[in-house]
């Protein structure tokens, strides 16, 4: 029971951080395509925009000619939902002919970017043919190259953004001329103008929690760790990831700073600020196409790294936790093998679905994701390496327990319950119960119940415990 409520919560989170994946490699992979431009991206295509000819075109489908006249007013108009466009169409159409014509006129104005739609599959067929070929070794080995491409392009792109911009204080104070003093101060860039607070202090101590426990929490993370041969191994990378970080997220706020002075993006785009940057400061270099193919190699290879991981999870804790262990247990190699095959193909198709209609927000979903995780695993995996009297029903009440209340309050923030003008601006927000992230909340009653219900039930057998724990362990009899 516990084995298949923790596969099942690990599907849960990485579905949703998988289709945010799917579409940053998709907007990459578009910003490469040859003539796409650095302003063509996937975000700044409309999803209705009710043209000329389509206009025209309602008249074949039995639109009165005095009704399409009317919709001229709509000419070339962007609308970034239907709810939007609807909103549009009560304006200049009577309310009985809305009813009559609106699904015509949706459809008509509904909008596909092709260079997206490509991007999408060629970094799909991609990313899901080599992890099908290579498994976790595959995803292992392309985690290592990939992040050296990263530390090669975040590198070279400071250099070129600092240089374009005059460096980060002339970027800070032309970054405030245009978007007002709260871009630098706090609480936090306002870019609706009602008096959002995007960080405010109890958001900022949130932040020291989200970070370190959603490394901690994440499954993804663990099948990166079974790759160390020993636990000296593992003692080693802590010192070097540690270097390593600070040499990727330290620029990438410089970056995005220097970003805010070079390109002005409205709200809701911000997801193409490393692409467009990668093209703008490059473009008038010799061989600049190639510098800013390695820089875009950087965000594409750490989305190639991620979805890698997430597949073989995803894959292993359906065919090995749920099929194998409760289905058929006596399952051939040759079928378990096929199996994986299947589900691989079949996460990619269902990223790709999802991703045809993109999400605004790719930073929401993936604290989600994180946080999330986080709040379901990291207290249960603290217990069950440092506590011996932990024991399986209080493993399961506090993944639960982190689970129930991280989903509740996303829930109840998304409904509109409560203070809506601190965070992102976002339609997928949680409820910042008195203005803390919701996983604070989800560890601290992951952490209640998982010791409330081990304290109450039967502890373990003290022979087990002592097989984990102790160097000598106590054995009653010889084990086989």
């Amino acid at each position: 029971m516990l084995g298949l409520l923790a596969s099942l919560l690990i599907m849960f989170y990485m579905s949703f951080m998988m289709v945010a994946q799917f579409k940053a490699g998709a907007v990459v992979m578009k910003h490469s395509w040859p003539g796409a431009g650095s302003r063509e991206m996937a975000e700044d295509i409309p999803a209705f925009k009710l043209t000329t000819d389509a206009r025209e075109s309602l008249k074949d489908q039995g639109i009165p000619a005095e009704t399409v006249e009317k919709l001229a007013a709509l000419d070339d108009k962007g609308f970034d939902s239907e709810k939007d466009l609807r909103a549009e169409l009560a304006k200049v159409l009577p309310e009985e002919g809305v009813k009559q014509h609106a699904v015509a006129i949706v459809g008509a104005a509904e909008q596909l970017d092709w260079q997206y739609l490509i991007g999408l599959g060629v970094f799909t067929l991609t990313v899901v043919s080599y992890t099908l070929l290579g498994g976790f070794l595959a995803a292992v080995w392309t985690d290592l190259f990939q992040s050296v491409m990263m530390l090669v392009g975040v590198m070279l792109l400071l250099v070129l953004v600092v240089s374009a911009s005059g460096g980060p204080e002339l970027a800070t104070t032309a970054a405030v001329a245009k978007l007002g003093p709260t871009y630098a101060y706090g609480p936090g860039y306002d870019p609706t103008g009602i008096g959002r607070q995007f960080l405010p202090v109890s958001l900022a101590f949130s932040f020291f929690w989200v970070w370190v426990y959603s490394g901690v929490g994440s499954p993804a993370g663990m099948v990166r760790i079974m790759a160390g041969k020993s636990t000296g191994v593992i003692r080693k990378s802590i010192y070097l990831l540690a270097g390593y970080n600070l040499m990727i997220y330290l620029p990438l706020v410089v970056i995005c700073i220097c970003g805010r002075a070079l390109i002005d993006l409205p709200a809701g785009k911000t997801d193409s600020i490393i692409p467009e940057l990668s093209i703008m400061t490059t473009a008038k270099l010799p061989g600049g196409s190639l510098i800013a193919g390695l820089i875009l190699a950087a965000p594409f290879g750490a989305v190639m790294a991620t979805v890698s991981s997430y597949l073989v999870v995803i894959a292993s804790g359906l065919v090995r936790d749920v099929y194998q262990r409760f289905i058929n247990p006596h399952a051939p190699s040759q079928t378990l093998r096929r199996m994986s095959y299947m589900v691989m193909i079949g996460v990619g198709v269902i990223a790709v679905l999802a991703n045809i209609r993109p999400v605004a927000y790719l930073q929401v979903i993936v604290v989600f994701s994180g946080t999330g995780a986080a709040a379901t695993f990291c207290i249960p995996a603290i217990m069950l390496a440092f506590w011996r009297r932990a024991t399986v029903a209080g493993m399961i009440s506090s993944m639960l327990g982190g689970a129930g209340t991280m989903v509740m309050l996303y829930i109840l923030g998304s409904q509109g319950f409560g203070e809506q003008n601190i965070g992102a601006a976002s339609a997928f927000r949680p409820y910042f119960l008195l203005g803390v992230d919701p996983l604070i909340w989800g560890l601290a009653v992951s952490l209640i119940a998982g010791v409330a219900v081990s304290l109450i039930t039967t502890p373990p057998p003290a022979e087990t415990v002592s097989r984990l724990f102790d160097v000598e362990p106590k054995l009653t009899e010889k084990p086989a």
